[in-house]
């Protein structure tokens, strides 16, 4: 197998596009995960608040039906009461299902943090002014080690920094955790 020696210009080159259209693309993958999170706030806040309006209406309605309840045979109290019951389940769902924007905007925050990290990353790629000759292939393999280093230790710092987790933050009802 015939090798080729590759011009340590070259090389630089090769690697500074690598870099430049990674750090291109992920500036496009932030900006879509910011539209997104800005999207989901805007719908939840939405929701809350149509959810917020029908829980107000139904509680009206509450109060009218307890001053007419007692005018109802039993069997209709009785009726009146589990619809009560399974309106207050249906809101604790409704109040549950909102809760889950939170944990979507950490991992979406997060996710922002790990595309801004492996941005950082592929920059070590270009800007090495202590690129050898194209002669010295031990200076080169020494450079792509020092750079390897230097792209693990970015990677692990930016591994560490990271939760595996969300947890629920700003919620009345319940604990949320996810993995």
């Amino acid at each position: 197998m015939e090798t080729k020696n590759l011009p340590v210009a070259e090389l630089q080159r090769l690697l500074t596009g690598v870099s430049e259209h990674g750090a291109q693309h992920l500036l496009e993958v932030e900006a879509d995960l910011m539209q997104t999170a800005y999207l989901l706030s805007e719908a939840i806040e939405k929701l809350g608040a149509s959810f917020m309006q029908i829980h107000a209406s139904i509680a009206a309605q509450q109060q009218e039906l307890d001053g007419l309840v007692h005018k109802l045979p039993a069997e209709a109290a009785q009726k009146v009461q589990e619809y009560r019951e399974q309106i207050g389940q249906e809101i604790n769902t409704v109040v549950t299902g909102l809760q889950f924007q939170d944990l979507t905007s950490q991992l979406i925050a997060r996710t922002v943090k790990r595309v801004n990290g492996l941005r950082d990353v592929l920059a070590d790629l270009t800007g090495h002014e202590d690129m050898p000759s194209a002669h010295e292939h031990e200076a080169v393999a020494r450079l792509l080690e020092k750079i390897n280093r230097n792209l693990s230790t970015r990677s692990g710092e930016l591994q560490d920094g990271l939760r595996k987790e969300v947890n629920q933050k700003h919620m009345d009802s319940g604990e949320i955790e996810l993995f």
